[in-house]
């Protein structure tokens, strides 16, 4: 077991990678507290740190599409974590299943899965 103490934290935050268990498709990025890693090993869903509202979030606590993760993955230089979860809905609070839903050029290569209630 890695011991969090030796994770490279950045101003108490470590990049988190969410990848789907099966496919292997990028759904998102986010951030992760010490808090938030401890509460998505405890209860096998991903949380995360919310730069934006200063709080800790499980991904999916108002609208139901949860990361239920399969299993945590940490990078060479211990530095980011690669969530691998089965993904229930969409990723992406704009309604694809991926936040990675368009190429530079603007183009939307991703699969819309839901209507979002407001985007921001």
């Amino acid at each position: 077991m890695i011991d969090f103490e030796n994770l490279k934290y950045e101003k108490g935050l470590i990049q988190a990678i969410v990848q789907d268990y099966l496919s292997k498709e990028v759904l998102m990025c986010a951030y992760m507290d010490r808090k938030a890693l401890e509460k998505t090993m405890e209860t096998g869903f991903a949380h995360f740190w919310s730069r934006s509202r200063e709080k800790l979030w499980k991904k999916g606590e108002s609208s139901g599409h949860v990361q239920k993760v399969k299993e945590i993955r940490i990078d060479c230089d211990l530095d980011s974590v690669l969530l691998l979860v089965e993904q229930i809905g969409g990723a992406c609070h704009m309604g694809y299943r991926s936040c990675f839903f368009r190429t530079i050029e603007g183009k939307i290569v991703g699969e819309k899965v839901f209507e979002p209630e407001e985007v921001y």
